[in-house]
């Protein structure tokens, strides 16, 4: 489990992004780089971090599920998942 604060803290930027994202589509289609320069640094997209919704985890992070790849397994394997089922051969 990933601590709180951290979690806290991806949502702020989240919000930050929410908050600048129409402001920073103008300055770049203006290619205004100074003033898009002088918003803050958790607006940009790429600050967010992608963590997993049950334990808050950000490495090994499956897209598709939403969720690293140890609660993913967890998940699979006690049949919380449908359609995925466990490989045997």
């Amino acid at each position: 489990m990933a601590k709180t604060a951290w979690i806290e803290r991806n949502k702020k930027k989240t919000a930050a992004v929410k908050k600048y994202a129409a402001l920073r589509a103008e300055l770049k289609a203006r290619k205004d780089y100074a003033a898009l320069s002088k918003l803050p640094r958790n607006a940009s997209p790429t600050r967010v971090v992608n963590r997993c919704a049950i334990t808050g985890r950000r490495h090994g992070y499956l897209r598709k599920f939403a969720c690293s790849r140890l609660t993913f397994r967890e998940a699979a394997l006690s049949g919380l998942i449908p359609g995925v089922t466990k490989a045997s051969w």
